[in-house]
């Protein structure tokens, strides 16, 4: 079940929140009740993809609970560099996590390629090997950094360890985050799972959030995607003029998709008493990728700040190991993204920015007028766009060769013109627009904020919307793959 749809949309989310509303009224001073109807929904909602799946995520949620009580009223031992039985249940905790993770999400990648070194090299053991097909159970990367976040700050003593199954269980398996993020940490909304109140202004903020969300996936980002599949399925035969409509389309695609899911994930926090944090902050009005990654995809990168390059050292312990600190982050972050060559020469190419950056780029672009660093900024994400969307590494290069090759040929290829509509070239342009503006910028004329302008104003979105969906056959998230 995605937010996208017109099953969540006009039977699951309104029974969860009347009857969520419902709960509240009757349990006014506890939130027992209404966390119990949310728990419910979100095995619900979960289940939708496979109950086999939703099995797994509780066992997962049921070994870190019992784990982290252990490991609360373990001793740290007095020893230095030797480990004690605190050190090692958290270890346990991490080889639980992690290795459902690899298991998964990598166990394939690993496998496949073992088989192409045999074959290469006439290994027998591993060109034998047979790939096991393994399913990716939906939302695992999520969740799995999610409980992973709560384990190691209980570990460290950064937040007390939950005993109540039911708030711990909820805490990971809240479907409004669930699926795609944001990586909600569980110092955010530890308070508001033990007490909450929604007042009339969180439930019209969780609305107007969500219809908004609602808004930029099925009309933005899926017109957009329209134009980038038929670009990218087409590499090799387009010119460069279409390579970089292409491109440039997948670039709004991504953002106004993922962007979306954040959105509609923040206004159903909103509706049911959560604050979760935000996860896009006008990404490409960034003047150099180190600023880029400050506002793209913030729960994703501050995770690996906090939980790896802190961990490994930071910038604390000289130049090279900074450098490596940050290739190894952006290694982790290409290879969460996807099991393959592509994700991590992505991620790598933008650590190799950072990099560049760190060591003298980043004086010389600040010395630029500002929409130098603009144009850079958008230029390197740009690039970089090539791996993350292709099916492989040839592909992208192919693709980058394309969008350099100056060659004007293929020019009445139909599959393309089909896409170049009036509409598409509009929402071209007002995706452009709004991913340097907010929407509430414009709330400096007085009848942009008047009552009955923003109610029609999200009506209109919200009808849109609706009727755009109706004529959509496939419909997903595209960080519903990772």
């Amino acid at each position: 079940m995605v937010f996208s749809s017109l099953l969540f949309i006009f039977i699951f989310l309104p029974a969860t929140l009347l009857l969520y509303l419902l709960s509240v009224r009757k349990t006014p001073d506890s939130v027992t009740l209404p966390n119990l109807v949310l728990f419910a929904a979100s095995l619900v909602f979960y289940a939708w993809g496979g109950v086999r799946y939703l099995l797994l995520l509780l066992l997962v949620i049921a070994a870190n609970y019992f784990l982290t009580l252990q490991m609360n009223t373990a001793e740290r031992t007095s020893v230095p560099g030797k480990p004690g039985r605190r050190d090692f249940l958290f270890f346990l905790i991490v080889f639980i996590d992690l290795g459902n993770l690899f298991y998964f999400k990598y166990f394939n990648f690993f496998t496949e390629n073992a088989i192409a070194l045999g074959n290469a090299l006439g290994i027998g053991a591993l060109s034998r090997l047979a790939s096991p097909g393994i399913v990716l159970p939906i939302g695992i990367s999520f969740y799995t950094f999610q409980i992973l976040s709560y384990a190691a700050d209980v570990y460290t003593g950064r937040v007390s360890v939950q005993k109540s199954f039911l708030k711990l269980a909820l805490y990971v398996i809240m479907f409004p985050q669930l699926i795609a993020g944001p990586i909600v940490r569980y110092s955010d909304v530890n308070e508001e799972i033990s007490a909450r109140s929604i007042s009339r202004e969180d439930v019209e903020y969780g609305i107007r959030r969500f219809i908004l969300g609602f808004f930029k996936k099925v009309v933005i980002a899926n017109l957009m995607g329209g134009m980038a599949d038929v670009v990218f399925d087409t590499v090799g035969a387009e010119n460069c003029i279409y390579a970089w409509i292409g491109i440039l389309s997948y670039g709004f695609q991504i953002y106004y998709d993922f962007s979306a899911y954040s959105d509609m994930a923040i206004g159903i926090g909103r509706m049911l008493g959560f604050h979760f944090n935000e996860n896009f902050d006008l990404p490409f009005r960034s003047e150099s990728i180190r600023e880029f990654w400050r506002r793209w995809h913030i729960s994703l990168s501050s995770w690996f700040r906090d939980y790896v390059y802190i961990p490994l050292g930071g910038s604390r312990k000289g130049t090279l190991r900074t450098y490596l600190n940050l290739l190894i982050v952006f290694f982790l972050t290409g290879f969460w993204h996807g099991a393959a060559w592509q994700y991590i020469v992505w991620g790598l190419f933008h650590g190799a920015f950072i990099l560049l950056e760190r060591f003298g780029l980043g004086r010389i672009l600040k010395r630029m007028p500002h929409f130098v660093q603009h144009l850079y900024t958008i230029f390197v994400v740009t690039l970089s766009w090539a791996f993350f969307r292709s099916s492989d590494i040839g592909a992208a290069l192919q693709f980058l060769r394309g969008m350099f090759a100056f060659d004007l040929r293929h020019y009445r290829r139909y599959s393309v013109l089909s896409q170049f509509t009036g509409l598409y070239i509009a929402f071209f342009f007002i995706a452009a627009f709004f991913s340097f503006t907010r929407l509430e910028s414009l709330n400096k004329y007085a009848f942009w904020r008047h009552p009955v302008c923003v109610g029609v104003r999200y009506l209109m979105l919200f009808a849109v919307s609706v009727l755009y969906l109706s004529g959509l056959r496939y419909n997903p998230f595209i960080y519903f793959q990772f």
